[in-house]
């Protein structure tokens, strides 16, 4: 058995979470995206804050995200800090597929978003894997599939 066989991946309580997310929004907010966007590096994840309509209010709605470029497209996951459920958001998108994400350097894209299926979804999930190595156990601690959301490149 190797060091990582049997170890047991660990996610903070939900209200730190919740506290961290509502943060780190603020963070953002604040210094207009100088602090806390930041584009993904070779073997690292970046920070992104995309905006979508809210399904219900039509109000917008923004979170931060983790992401990977595939081509022109952003790549980023569905996922509740991996808890059971589908995030908000990604029920916003399904609703509503068009959005903005807002990365580092105040470059702004309007984007259109799907999940992926089939062999390009295990290519990216591949992806994410290279990029977080517990990928498989924290995505096991879920009830549902984790969708991989692609935010391709809209043409409005």
């Amino acid at each position: 058995m190797t060091a990582d066989e049997g170890k047991k991946v660990r996610v903070p309580p939900r209200w730190f979470e919740r506290l961290a997310w509502r943060a780190h929004r603020g963070v953002v907010r604040v210094t207009g995206g100088r602090v806390g966007l930041w584009p993904p590096k070779p073997g690292k994840w970046g920070a992104f804050r995309l905006t979508t309509i809210g399904r219900r209010s039509g109000q917008e709605r923004s979170v931060i995200l983790a992401y990977f470029e595939d081509g022109d497209a952003l790549v980023t996951m569905a996922m509740n800090g991996w808890t059971g459920g589908e995030p908000m958001w990604w029920r916003n998108l399904q609703a509503n597929p068009g959005a903005g994400a807002d990365l580092k350097g105040g470059v702004h894209r309007r984007v259109r978003a799907r999940a992926a299926e089939g062999a390009e979804r295990e290519r990216l999930w591949a992806r994410w894997a290279e990029l977080d190595q517990d990928l498989d156990e924290y995505a096991a601690l879920r009830d549902i599939e984790t969708a991989v959301v692609v935010l391709d490149p809209a043409g409005d």
